[in-house]
């Protein structure tokens, strides 16, 4: 599995070699009800803040009023937007789904205003995309978009493990909060990476239900070595999986806390080329981790500490 890991580190970093400004797609669906109508009014607050600090092009889909007879409707300006970012560059795409979604026990569906969209219409829709794409579904039954859109170069996070949780999520106002908030910064480098929005996220969502005193209807899920399988935050020890998966797939997590909407001024500093040596290093350095359990304690160490060595050489370079 390792190599694989590292063929997704080798796409992505060829990506970032012509950096650029990140795109947020963000598509807010229809609250339903109005007890709904604050918070979804609060993520995209948050997102659009979020942004705003990033220097980050948003484009937004499915707030204000609905669109007018004959207007575009918010699917195909999905759609179109999808087709035009793909031909934009080289950065960070981020699409976000905001709102409620279904699943009829074959295909999950996300509810927009006007005709909804399947994960398998979705998946075609991003065929054309080789950015480096974050996908983040926070709605009600989104698990099925994660085998549907996973693959190399790709994070995927949905806020349910099953398609069959189809209750209103908590989830995706914590995730909003935290993807720029200094507090979700777990290993304090200054920045907070999508896998620590995911995990700061995934324990207030946690908490939410254990102090309610509720069953909790919602698990979410992070995929980022495109196997399609998931892993779920209790796997994680910081910003590391522990844990692995009985049929010995991949762990994820690497390619995601290498993701940062709102990078950090020693992150800006560095050169795209110097960015991609840096992830590619942290691939060889998982990799050298993944197999102690193989190697002689001299062995192990003397490989740790080269990778180690040229890791400070990236960030010590003028």
């Amino acid at each position: 599995m390792i190599p694989r890991l590292l063929l997704l580190l080798a796409l992505t970093a060829a990506a970032l070699r012509a950096a650029g400004t990140p795109t947020v797609i963000l598509v807010c669906g229809p609250a339903g009800d109005a007890e709904f109508a604050p918070d979804f009014t609060a993520q995209v607050k948050a997102w659009t803040d979020a942004c705003a600090r990033a220097g980050a092009k948003l484009r937004l889909i499915g707030e204000g009023p609905a669109p007018a007879e004959g207007a575009e409707p918010d699917r195909e300006q999905l759609r179109r937007l999808l087709a035009e970012e793909a031909a934009a560059g080289d950065a960070e795409l981020w699409l976000v789904l905001v709102g409620h979604g279904t699943f009829d026990g074959r295909e999950s569906r996300f509810n927009l205003r006007g005709p909804d969209f399947t994960s398998a219409e979705l998946a075609e829709w991003l065929q054309a995309v080789r950015r480096p794409l974050a996908f983040v579904h926070t709605g009600s039954a989104s698990a099925p978009f994660l085998p549907r859109l996973a693959g190399p170069g790709r994070i995927v996070v949905t806020a349910t493990r099953s398609g069959n949780e189809q209750n209103y999520t908590r989830f995706g106002r914590h995730f909003a909060e935290a993807v720029a908030e200094p507090a979700s910064d777990l290993d304090r480098d200054g920045q907070v990476s999508l896998l620590e929005a995911y995990l700061a996220a995934a324990h207030r969502t946690r908490e939410f239900y254990k102090a309610a005193g509720r069953l909790a209807t919602e698990h979410p899920l992070l995929d980022d070595n495109g196997d399609g399988l998931g892993t779920p935050p209790d796997w994680f020890r910081g910003v590391l999986a522990t844990r692995r998966a009985r049929d010995g797939a991949a762990l994820d997590g690497l390619r995601a806390h290498q993701f940062h909407l709102v990078p950090s001024a020693e992150e800006r500093r560095l050169s795209p080329e110097a960015r991609a040596r840096r992830d590619t290093l942290e691939g060889r350095l998982a990799e050298v981790r993944a197999r102690k359990a193989q190697l002689a304690e001299d062995a192990y160490l003397r490989e740790l500490e080269g990778v180690l060595r040229e890791l400070a050489e990236v960030y010590a370079a003028p």
